[in-house]
């Protein structure tokens, strides 16, 4: 898919501002990765996260004094990211997406997706973050997803199919092993693993973090869109207390350029 059309299908413009109320990813989960991947043995070590969006995966490298490239084509995104990033001296930001990154060849050591590899076509994905990988580079695409053993949750869960019946939450929930094991000349050894997490939220913080969602139910640029997401957000509200602890998923694949 060209590069204009990724960012017109996917522009996340309305919704940038309300990424901040999504829960962040586990940081255990990325301790484990950097562990994994040996970033904070290596000297001179570089990140690109790909679909950076406000910065959030970005943030949490940056805290552990990793040098990250961050890449996003949404301008709203990007510049709230900027601007939350501003006093790091070990971050570049980048308007590119994960098909044309406009990086060199093997010019860094690790590719993250923060919940963003399921917005482009992901075999060119793979075969950009294989082109721009160091020689045994890692490559890591991670989302976090609501935990729907979780009693709150649920009952959000089942609002919404109550007005969605075929509610579908697309990709993202999807294995993403054999996409990866498609291109086995391009990576190998992959190491999945999940780990919950619980955070306490109030109910607009709560409703605030599903108006960073984009889908093709509620768009919320159109009368359409707003009055279905306006029905659904309503009931949520009646039928959840006023803050809560939520269990979310941090689930993670990574592999390892061949």
């Amino acid at each position: 898919m060209p590069k204009k059309l990724i960012e017109k299908h996917w522009d996340y413009s309305l919704n940038a501002k309300y990424y901040k109320f999504r829960p962040n990813y586990s940081g255990k989960a990325v301790d484990i990765l950097i562990n994994y991947t040996g970033a904070r043995k290596a000297g001179n070590y570089s990140i690109a996260d790909i679909g950076s969006g406000t910065g959030n995966l970005s943030i949490l490298f940056l805290n552990r004094g990793l040098n990250v490239i961050a890449i996003e084509p949404n301008d709203e995104m990007r510049n709230i990211g900027i601007e939350r990033t501003g006093k790091s001296k070990k971050v570049k930001w980048i308007k590119a997406n994960g098909i044309d990154t406009t990086l060199n060849s093997k010019s860094v050591n690790w590719v993250t997706f923060g919940s963003s590899f399921n917005v482009m076509d992901r075999n060119s994905a793979l075969k950009e973050t294989h082109r721009i990988l160091k020689n045994n580079g890692f490559f890591t695409c991670m989302w976090n997803h609501r935990n729907l053993d979780d009693p709150i949750q649920k009952i959000a869960e089942d609002t919404i199919v109550e007005f969605v019946p075929d509610y579908d939450r697309g990709v993202r929930r999807e294995d993403q092993r054999p996409v990866i094991e498609e291109n086995q000349n391009l990576f190998n050894n992959i190491f999945y693993f999940e780990l919950d997490f619980y955070i306490e939220r109030t109910i607009d913080d709560y409703i605030n973090a599903w108006r960073s969602v984009k889908n093709k139910y509620w768009d919320l640029s159109t009368n359409k869109g707003s009055d279905l997401f306006q029905k659904i957000i309503f009931k949520i509200k009646k039928r959840l207390p006023h803050k809560f602890n939520l269990r979310y998923t941090t689930r993670s694949w990574t592999a390892q350029k061949v």
